[in-house]
């Protein structure tokens, strides 16, 4: 299985866990087209923080589009930025 890793704020790493937010954004960058472009994965492991023994869950992806967000998600207004779909928690840890 191939993951991809991403550091999240508590307010959206909560609204994942919870089931609320169902996407997650990132801009439409260099940075990001080189990590999301022309790959494949098939899980997002996300992270609540960069302590050792930070909140973390492993979530599957659905998909990768790009296009407009939604602004209660996180989602700059009238921006394009990079959708990626996510389905079901796959593991969750609250460390």
């Amino acid at each position: 299985m191939k993951v991809l890793h991403l550091t999240l704020e508590k307010k959206w790493f909560d609204m994942i866990a919870s089931g609320k937010k169902r996407e997650e954004y990132r801009a439409m960058k260099p940075y990001w087209h080189k990590r999301l472009l022309n790959k494949s994965y098939d899980a997002i492991r996300f992270r609540n923080g960069y302590q050792t023994n930070a909140p973390n869950m492993l979530v599957e992806l659905r998909g990768l589009v790009s296009g407009l967000g939604i602004v209660e998600w996180g989602a700059p207004e009238k921006e394009s930025v990079y959708i990626l779909k996510l389905g079901k928690i796959l593991d969750l840890y609250n460390t």
